[in-house]
């Protein structure tokens, strides 16, 4: 079967080519998340003002706050996979003292409470709510990426499945070993790919993006001048709508073209250099996949951590009250991109896979380097090879590029 799309404004090619046998296998080895059925939805914005509602919530925060009067009452941040619903509950009959323990102790509630709107914007206001402690789809409470997430692990391991020795190895004990997390999980927990598949699909792009320089061009750096030239056009196009009155969202470019050029030039210095296709990939694959461990939230599993050292003890996980997209208490004290590297070497050890001392250098250095600047986070200077560089660049065009994506 072959599936032919494209990306990045129609111009990066995606051309997927698997029988249906591999399909079959693919998806009976890596399957991809089970996402809610519609009758699990509830959009506030479709109820009318007054409606008596019964639906089942994640809290992602809450506050004590006071009335005009000093009366305290509780302000609280519920989420499903539609958005955030904003909420109140009225100190009738010691209710802010009555709930504060629970909302302490339990992150899933059933909540009755009526629709309430104001200046446009509708809110609810609780009269009941009441713990919940069955298993949870984490895909009912929060944001998810509305992209096909069968068609995009088909995807992914068509390009893993197309890598060669010892990359091939390496890319699948990782998916082998992370596959049904790394597909639930976000990539951020706000900027970019901040929902639910985010990781998966922010790693899927920047695939696509790799594949276009190494494969449907023919010479990388051609390549890659015209993805600059892409980025100008529709930055002007941006301008444009602007003096017309027509710019709706942010700029998405303003700030990017220089930045671009900047590091063209740098991987000029290595043009007498073939690029690794098979470890460039392999790199995208591990650039990321640390967030497993930087990010928390409700349906999370701690296996990663679990992976990587084995012998820890005395762990809170167990205890640990999960709710909306956050910093992992522990991930942010190292952060995906040590994490990243700490991953690789221990698929690397743990699968007993031969690879060269210098391959793992060459990957390490563009999970290092990924982000490109030091003030941005990268972990050395400046790339010190041509896939250092076309990792960051990639990287740096798909984060910014999904937030002209109409469908995230």
């Amino acid at each position: 079967m072959s599936n032919t799309q494209s990306y990045f404004y129609s111009n990066v090619p995606i051309n997927v080519e698997v029988s249906d046998l591999e399909r079959e296998q693919i998806l009976k080895q890596f399957p991809p998340p089970s996402l809610p059925n519609g009758k699990d939805t509830f959009n506030l914005d479709h109820e009318t003002a007054g409606n008596q509602v019964h639906v089942r919530l994640l809290v992602n925060d809450y506050q004590v706050q006071l009335t005009k009067t000093n009366k305290e009452f509780l302000k609280v941040r519920f989420s499903n996979n539609v958005g955030v619903i904003q909420a109140k509950i009225w100190d009738n009959q010691g209710a802010v003292e009555r709930i504060l323990p629970l909302l302490e102790q339990y992150s899933i509630f059933d909540v009755v409470g009526k629709v309430d709107e104001f200046n446009g914007f509708k809110s609810l206001t609780v009269n009941e709510l009441n713990p919940c402690e069955e298993e949870i789809n984490p895909f009912t409470y929060l944001p998810y990426t509305k992209q096909d997430l069968e068609g995009l692990t088909i995807e992914l391991f068509s390009y893993l499945n197309e890598l060669k020795s010892p990359y091939k190895e390496i890319s699948l004990a990782a998916m082998n070993q992370f596959w049904e997390q790394f597909s639930i999980r976000p990539a951020a927990k706000g900027y970019h790919h901040n929902y639910l598949g985010g990781l998966l699909k922010h790693t899927v792009g920047l695939m696509r993006f790799a594949r276009f320089i190494l494969k449907f061009e023919d010479n990388p750096y051609k390549a890659l001048m015209k993805l600059i030239n892409i980025v100008e056009k529709a930055h002007k196009n941006e301008l444009w709508a602007e003096i017309q009155g027509n710019q709706s969202q942010p700029f998405i470019w303003k700030g990017t073209i220089d930045h671009l050029y900047n590091m063209f030039y740098g991987a000029m210095k290595h043009k007498e250099s073939q690029p690794n296709y098979d470890l460039l990939m392999t790199s995208i694959l591990f650039h990321d996949i640390g967030k497993l461990l930087e990010y928390d939230h409700a349906g999370k599993t701690y296996d990663d951590f679990r992976f990587l050292f084995p012998t820890a003890t005395n762990s809170n996980f167990e205890n640990r009250k999960q709710a909306g997209i956050t910093m992992d208490e522990l991930g942010a004290m190292v952060g995906h991109i040590p994490y990243g590297v700490l991953i690789l070497s221990k698929i690397i050890e743990k699968e007993n896979i031969p690879v060269s001392m210098e391959e793992i250098h060459q990957m390490a250095h563009c999970i290092l380097c990924h982000h490109g600047l030091p003030e941005w986070g990268s972990a050395v200077r400046s790339p010190e090879t041509i896939e250092g560089y076309l990792i960051h660049i990639v990287d740096y065009l798909d984060s910014r590029y999904e937030n002209a994506e109409v469908i995230k």
